[in-house]
């Protein structure tokens, strides 16, 4: 039995399963989230059997979709290779790093039309890619889900701290929470900005609580993305994705976070780089928050393509990116400030994203800058993000004036509590932050 950290996605494919209109389904994720793992135990508890195949490993699977994609033909050219039971409904069959064989992947198509009784997931660090340059891909008969490094609340399960999720997912007023829980989750917060929710980083923690052996898991993942460029990028845009990828720290140790491209090479323009950071967008890798031009429904309605923040997908490789110290992260809050709160601001980017609220920004004429602008059933409001306990908000009262929104939130390290119009919120309560 395989066994992994509990990740709140599971959820999603038992419903996946048991859907009367459940098709192909597409798993997308960043290399080293938690894919694999996860199907495989999904297979292995959900399922009487699971046939497990790797794209990317067996460079001969692809053969067996070279000719006839009939499921059925497939399906018992599977059978014979992997001397294992295929049987519909019963069976998990997974196709991962599915994007390294193109027939493979479409032939899911045929599997929606000619053998929907099968259950097949097929995943992949660069799927995104993949799909985004396959114009032949049907769109409609496939599935899409998409896990990302795990969440605060995740993080608090596999630290064993699943009571404390509890409580904060039961919270639904704006009373404090009681101080010495408060501080213990401000200290679990502080240890997540460093470890990040990379699965294999956070296991090592929760292992050995040894924040080096942390950074060196970090510093293997970041080499395999490097290797990724070299070999799956195109070459005339590899030289550019290291570029762009190796600038996210300088760009957000900037007081004003919009990316410049100025920052990577004097005379860099947008258009000479846009592609990279598609690349590096599509890949999973980064998370880009948009300029709105006013924060007015649909909010993608008013977004800036061309003016946005750039944030790496895990906060925790952030903080290695950055070179953090180590002995920082074990000093009180002073983690929060680092290089002028960026790793803060990615963290609550992060965050935001595992809820899938889309990331967007507001400015007002160089006179005040909100994080975040949040849309939610018909309702737009502002977030902003501090790094310490500070009480002011100037930028937030500034768009309060403007537009005057349903509620104005600002995280910080200060406890939950409502101060006429706004709402503080602390920074582990992000994932909540509908809730109130």
């Amino acid at each position: 039995m395989i066994q992994i950290m509990k990740r709140d996605l599971y959820t999603a494919l038992l419903k996946w399963k048991t859907s009367k209109t459940r098709k192909p389904l597409i798993l997308r994720g960043a290399r080293q989230v938690g894919k694999t793992h996860l199907l495989k135990a999904f297979g292995e508890t959900e399922y009487s059997n699971m046939v497990y195949l790797n794209f990317e490993k067996d460079a001969g699977l692809a053969g067996f979709f070279a000719g006839s994609l009939e499921p059925k033909d497939i399906l018992v050219a599977l059978r014979n290779y992997k001397r294992q039971k295929i049987e519909a409904r019963n069976t998990l069959l997974i196709f991962d790093e599915v994007q390294e064989c193109a027939t493979a992947l479409n032939s899911l198509k045929y599997f929606f039309e000619e053998a929907p009784e099968f259950h097949i997931v097929a995943a992949g660090s660069l799927l995104g890619v993949k799909l985004s340059s396959d114009k032949g891909f049907p769109v409609g008969k496939v599935n899409f889900l998409e896990l990302f490094p795990m969440s605060f609340f995740e993080f608090l399960d596999a630290a064993e701290r699943p009571l404390y999720r509890q409580m904060l997912e039961e919270i639904s007023s704006p009373n404090p929470v009681p101080e010495p829980i408060h501080h213990e989750l401000i200290e679990l917060i502080r240890t997540y900005l460093f470890v990040g929710g990379m699965p294999e980083a956070v296991a090592r923690y929760i292992n050995n609580k040894e924040l080096q052996s942390v950074r060196e898991i970090h510093h293997e993942i970041l080499k395999a993305y490097s290797l990724d460029f070299a070999k799956h990028a195109p070459k005339t845009l590899i030289a550019k994705i290291t570029a762009v990828w190796e600038s996210i720290p300088s760009q957000l140790a900037r007081e004003n976070k919009k990316f410049m491209f100025s920052a990577i090479r004097q005379s860099a323009r947008g258009r000479d780089y846009e592609d990279a950071i598609v690349w590096l967008a599509d890949a999973g890798l980064i998370l880009r928050c948009f300029h709105l031009s006013a924060p007015r429904l649909p909010l993608s309605g008013y977004k800036n393509s061309d003016a946005f923040k750039v944030f790496s997908l895990d906060v925790g490789l952030l903080s290695t990116m950055s070179h953090v110290p180590i002995s920082i992260a074990l000093q009180t809050n002073e983690l929060f400030t680092e290089f002028k709160g960026a790793l803060t601001e990615n963290l609550a980017a992060q965050l935001l994203m595992t809820r899938h609220l889309p990331l967007y920004y507001w400015t007002s004429n160089g006179s005040a800058e909100v994080d975040f602008i949040i849309e939610h059933e018909g309702q737009v409001f502002p977030l902003e993000v501090k790094s310490g306990m500070t009480s002011k908000h100037k930028s937030l009262q500034v768009y309060q004036q403007k537009y005057n929104p349903s509620k104005v939130v600002r995280a910080s390290l200060n406890n939950l509590r409502k101060d006429g119009e706004l709402l503080n919120i602390p920074l582990y309560f992000i994932e909540r932050i509908l809730a109130i």
